[in-house]
């Protein structure tokens, strides 16, 4: 709704301007049949149509910065087979490595980000961990269940696998009560 909104202003904004710039112009260049009472210095005329005329350019990109249309909503990976193109959205990628780091023993809560370079997908993930298990096994079998599962399901090589231990889940302490 925000972005909605967002290009709606844009679109009255480089519309107003467009007409106010386009309307100045022609008024300073006689193009329209109106004389103005006032008189301008040659410097400060040339200086205005020339402000107008930058004001006017820009109002037309803004213009069509609001009125077309975004064919990437979502972020994806692309391929190509034979067969044809095949796109993957991040989202899908960072549920898949979600769910494959979320299986490994000991871990709690995840949070995962994706990033495309050329040596492949860069995944980062970010978890709690119950703290019972031991944290080097535990981020070496994360990170090798997220390689393995996003590289199994995508078909797209895992650069890295960067684990970030953010801390450990508060289990519920309970009071004993002595009567």
């Amino acid at each position: 709704m925000a972005k909605i909104l967002d290009r709606l202003l844009l679109f009255i904004y480089s519309l107003s301007i467009g007409v106010i710039s386009a309307g100045t112009i022609l008024l300073l260049s006689d193009a329209l049949p109106y004389t103005l009472d006032m008189k301008l210095e040659r410097n400060l005329w040339i200086t205005v149509i020339v402000v107008a005329a930058i004001l006017f350019v820009l109002s037309l990109r803004f213009f069509y910065v609001s009125v077309r249309r975004s064919r990437n909503s979502l972020p994806s990976i692309d391929q190509r087979t034979e067969f044809g193109d095949i796109q993957i959205s991040v989202e899908t990628i960072e549920n898949l490595a979600y769910k494959a780091a979320s299986r490994v023993r000991g871990v709690r809560e995840v949070k995962t980000r994706i990033r495309m370079s050329d040596a492949g997908l860069e995944i980062s993930i970010r978890a709690l961990v119950d703290g019972e298990t031991s944290i080097p096994p535990l981020t070496e079998e994360v990170q090798k269940q997220v390689h393995d599962h996003v590289e199994e399901i995508t078909g797209i090589p895992v650069a890295y696998v960067s684990v970030y231990i953010a801390n450990l889940v508060q289990s519920p302490t309970m009071k004993s009560r002595v009567e």
